[in-house]
């Protein structure tokens, strides 16, 4: 009895167990294939999170980048405003500088007027006295002439032809159409004083009562300030006589034509310097 029981037993026990089996492969291969898709889940989800730090690690490179080029950015502006201050400051003071620059421009744009305003009065006196100068002479006799100034003073240079004979020193008959010429000068400007110079070439002179070039130039010198004095009335305070003989030559003596003009009488008409500034400014005195 005890067998017979027993076995049955034994048999539903083992149906049992067999069943059971069958049901656990079915789970089992479910849970084996959900694990499976678990696994394949979390390596793709693991591999995005991979993927996810490496593109934030990026970001995060970006934007420390980014954060160090604003800062330079900005230290660059804070140069550049430190900078357009300082050439504003810079401009202020240029522009001072300009300033005082184009007052001095100005300064020297009058002075320089000035110059040409006295030089233009110099020219004009110039002109005067040669016009009045030559206005009678005749073209031969206007060669023979020369006027200048130079410095506030009139230089009147009259060749030797016009005023005496070959080595002499008297005044010769024909110079007292162009001597009363200067007398009319000389006495219109009756406030200037007046010197002659003689000059001669340096030829040496063989008259016996004449040493050398120093008497000969002397000599005629004074014989023009005589005939200034005596014949057209010039005030002989005014007068001064003197002689340079051939050491103040204005051409080349080795030529015939450069000792020409070395022989030469100079009438010096010295003015005072505001009476020279204004002679220009009046009328010349009316003549007889």
């Amino acid at each position: 009895m005890k067998i017979r029981i027993f076995l049955p037993a034994i048999l539903l026990l083992a149906v049992g167990l067999l069943s059971q089996s069958c049901v656990s492969n079915k789970k089992y291969a479910a849970l084996q294939s959900d694990y499976n898709k678990s696994l394949d889940t979390n390596s793709k989800l693991k591999q995005s999170w991979q993927i996810t730090q490496q593109e934030l690690a990026g970001s995060r490179s970006r934007v420390q980048s980014l954060e160090e080029q604003i800062a330079a950015a900005k230290s660059n502006a804070a140069g550049l405003q430190d900078a357009l201050n300082k050439c504003l400051a810079g401009s202020n003071q240029g522009n001072v500088n300009i300033s005082k620059l184009a007052d001095q421009i100005t300064a020297s744009d009058k002075y320089i007027q000035h110059l040409v305003d006295l030089k233009n009065k110099s020219d004009s006196l110039n002109q005067i006295l040669t016009n009045n100068l030559t206005r009678s002479l005749t073209p031969d006799e206007s060669k023979d002439v020369n006027v200048k100034v130079l410095k506030g003073v009139v230089y009147i240079s009259l060749s030797d032809n016009m005023l005496y004979q070959s080595g002499k020193y008297l005044i010769s008959p024909t110079a007292g159409s162009i001597l009363s010429k200067v007398a009319k000068i000389i006495n219109d400007y009756s406030t200037y004083d007046v010197l002659v110079e003689g000059n001669t070439d340096n030829v040496p002179i063989s008259q016996t009562n004449i040493r050398n070039n120093w008497d000969l130039s002397a000599l005629r010198a004074s014989s023009v300030v005589q005939t200034l004095q005596t014949t057209y009335n010039v005030d002989p305070k005014r007068l001064t006589a003197g002689g340079r003989g051939e050491f103040n030559p204005i051409a080349d003596n080795t030529t015939d034509f450069g000792k020409s003009q070395n022989r030469r009488t100079e009438i010096i008409i010295t003015p005072k310097l505001d009476q020279f500034m204004t002679l220009i400014g009046k009328p010349a005195p009316a003549s007889n």
